[in-house]
C-alpha cells in the first residue's frame, strides 16, 4: 500500500463512475471513504465493489475532504450544502464545467468569502463510455490530467488538499482559472463530442451494405458518440458561451468547404481544398504526443494476423524480441475475411528493421 497525502476521512457525494472510481483509488491508499448517493442502489453497488462505506446520517462525521461528484446542473447546490454541513472540511467538485458552477455557488445564501475559501473547483479529465459504479476503476485517473481551478476565494490550505486528492489518485495536476478551463475543454473535449455525434447521426438511415465498408477512420471519429446524452445536455448547456464561439469558427470552415465543393473544378478550388487539409495537418501536429511531450510523426505499418486466440500476443512477443518499441497500436478486421489487421506505430528510424524482421519470421506486413 502506497502512502497517501490525504488523511481522511473523505466523503464522496455521488457514487457514479467517477465518484466510485475516486473511492476505489483512495481505499487502495488505505483512506477511509464514505459514500453518499441519492440513489440507494447506486450507493449499494459502489459499497459492494469496495469503493467505500455507506454514509450513516446518525454518524457524527468530520471529513477532511468532501468530493462532490454530482451532475453539473445540481453541483452548485450540493457544494453549498456540503460547505454548510461540514464547516471544517475542504470541499471540491469534479464537474466538467467550472465557471458556471462557481458563479451559481457564489450567488447562493451564506456563501461568503470565508465559506468559499474552503472550496476548490477541480476536473479530472478521465472517463469511459460506460457509466455507473459497475464501470468504476481505481486506476481510472492514473497519469490522466486533473485540473485545479481555484477561485479568488480559495485558501492555500484548500488548494493543497485538492492537490493531494489528485496526487493520491496518481493523476497529473494542472492549474487553470475557471475561465481558462472552460475555454480549453470546449475545444479539446466538448467540440470533439459534438462533432462525433453529428457525424454518427448521419449513419442513422445508412444502408447496412454501405456501413459494411466502415474502417478505423469512421470508428475513431464516432467512438465517443456513444456517450450518455443526458450528461452531455448538461455539460453543453453549462459551457455554451465558450463552445459557441468555437462552433462559429467551425461553421465558417464548413461554409468555406461547401462553397468550394459546389464548384470543385473552378479556379483555385483545388488549392483551397489542399489548404483546408493542410490546416488540419497543422492543428493535428500540435496535439501533445507520447508522455505529453512534443508531437512526433511516427511511421505506421499493418500486420495481418489470423483471427484466432494467441495471435496478437505472439506478434507482440516477437516485436519485443526484435527490440522495437511500439508508440501506438490499433486493431481492425478485414471485411469478409477471418483475419485481423494490427496497425503498428513506430519511430521512422525503426520501421525498416521491424518490417524486415517480421517478414523474415513469416508475418504478412502491409506497407
Amino acid at each position: 500500500m502506497n502512502p497517501s497525502h490525504l488523511l481522511g476521512p473523505v466523503l464522496v457525494l455521488g457514487s457514479g463512475l467517477l465518484g466510485a472510481s475516486i473511492g476505489l483509488g483512495l481505499r487502495h491508499r488505505g483512506i477511509d471513504v464514505v459514500l453518499s448517493d441519492p440513489s440507494p442502489s447506486a450507493q449499494a453497488v459502489a459499497v459492494d465493489i469496495g469503493a467505500g462505506r455507506a454514509f450513516d446520517p446518525a454518524e457524527i462525521l468530520a471529513p477532511e475532504l468532501v468530493v462532490v461528484a454530482a451532475p453539473p446542473d445540481v453541483t452548485a447546490q450540493v457544494l453549498a450544502g456540503a460547505l454548510r454541513r461540514y464547516p471544517s472540511a475542504v470541499v471540491v467538485d469534479i464537474a466538467s464545467v467550472k465557471g458556471s458552477v462557481l458563479t451559481e455557488l457564489t450567488q447562493l445564501d451564506g456563501m461568503d468569502a470565508l465559506v468559499l475559501s474552503r472550496y476548490v473547483g477541480t476536473h479530472p479529465m478521465a472517463g469511459r463510455e460506460r457509466s455507473g459504479p459497475v464501470a468504476a476503476r481505481g486506476e481510472l485517473f492514473n497519469s490522466m490530467p486533473w485540473v485545479l481551478c481555484p477561485s479568488e476565494f480559495s485558501s492555500a490550505h484548500a488548494i493543497k488538499v485538492a492537490h493531494s486528492l489528485a496526487i493520491d489518485l496518481d493523476a497529473v495536476v494542472f492549474r487553470f482559472t475557471p475561465d481558462e478551463h472552460d475555454g480549453a475543454v470546449a475545444l479539446v473535449s466538448h467540440l470533439p463530442q459534438v462533432m462525433s455525434s453529428l457525424v454518427a447521426s448521419r449513419l442513422q438511415e445508412t444502408p447496412a451494405h454501405s456501413l459494411s465498408l466502415s474502417g478505423n477512420g469512421l470508428r475513431d471519429v464516432t467512438r465517443i458518440a456513444a456517450s450518455d446524452p443526458s450528461l452531455w445536455v448538461q455539460i453543453l448547456g453549462a459551457n455554451a458561451p465558450a463552445l459557441l464561439e468555437i462552433m462559429k469558427g467551425v461553421r465558417t470552415d464548413l461554409d468555406r468547404l461547401i462553397n468550394t465543393l459546389s464548384a470543385p473544378t473552378a479556379p483555385g478550388a483545388r488549392l483551397d481544398l489542399a489548404q483546408l487539409m493542410a490546416e488540419g495537418n497543422a492543428g493535428q501536429s500540435r496535439i501533445p504526443g507520447k508522455h505529453g511531450g512534443p508531437a512526433q510523426q511516427y511511421s505506421w505499418l499493418t500486420v495481418l494476423v489470423d483471427d484466432k486466440p494467441g495471435q496478437i500476443a505472439h506478434l507482440l512477443t516477437e516485436i519485443g524480441e526484435i527490440g522495437v518499441n511500439l508508440e501506438d497500436l490499433r486493431l481492425d478486421h478485414s471485411a469478409g475475411l477471418q483475419v485481423g489487421m494490427v496497425e503498428l506505430s513506430v519511430l521512422p528510424s525503426r520501421r525498416v528493421l521491424l518490417v524486415d524482421e517480421l517478414t523474415a519470421r513469416g508475418w504478412k506486413v502491409i506497407q
